[in-house]
């Protein structure tokens, strides 16, 4: 099964589990980011993307420099550990790992929470690759990644499993929106995937098909 085909029969399931005003709320909040045009500044294609240097689950700090002196790199935003669509997206990637190294390409997930947090993600999908603490999400807002969570949501969230002052750190709510991103050894985006509907997400195949094309 496709991560397209998991993702659409996730959030069929989800549906059916959670009260419709709640739901409303939750396609509202998609409606807003649309509508604020906020994908329109994201990274694009041929953008080149500013270096950051981020810690890993082990506290070890990467900067996208070094990584892109290795060969291509496939960034991917994921929300938090607590983010079903997540697991599901950092499973797919899993899967294609070897594919991806075969490529000369390395795989970062770059996410809001904790080092700590991203820990757990690790261990409970059983990923080979490794997970960038994005605090606050300063990295993603710099690039035009980020949105702060409404008040509203926030505490909807935390009812459902996504406490993000418990992930995050205190005080923060600040979210990156799903996305993609290929960056070739000069620091240049080949490919973009960015879309504010978190249960959307890039098809791990066609990542692979890009970087393949850009050894």
């Amino acid at each position: 099964m496709s991560l397209q085909q998991q993702l659409s029969k996730l959030k069929t399931n989800i549906k059916s589990q959670i009260p419709e005003d709640v739901l409303q709320k939750f396609d509202e909040s998609i409606q807003a980011l649309d509508e604020s045009g906020m994908a329109n500044h994201a990274p694009q294609v041929g953008d080149e993307l500013n270096n950051f240097v981020l810690s890993n689950q082990l506290g070890q700090q990467k900067s996208l420099a070094e990584l892109c002196k290795s060969g291509p790199v496939v960034m991917v935003f994921y929300r938090g550990g607590w983010c079903p669509y997540c697991n599901l997206e950092l499973r797919a990637y899993q899967q294609i790992l070897p594919q991806l190294k075969a490529a000369g390409a390395q795989l970062v997930a770059i996410t809001p929470e904790l080092p700590d947090s991203s820990l757990s993600t690790i261990e409970k999908n059983e990923l080979e690759f490794e997970v960038l603490s994005d605090v606050g999400a300063d990295y993603a807002k710099e690039i035009g990644l980020a949105f702060t969570l409404p008040e509203e949501l926030r505490e909807i969230y935390a009812n459902l499993g996504g406490d993000l002052q418990k992930f995050n750190g205190a005080g923060n709510f600040n979210l990156p929106i799903p996305a993609t991103l290929v960056v070739n050894t000069d620091g240049k985006i080949v490919f973009a995937h960015v879309d504010v509907d978190y249960t959307t997400r890039a098809n791990p195949e066609e990542v692979l098909s890009v970087v393949r094309n850009n050894k």
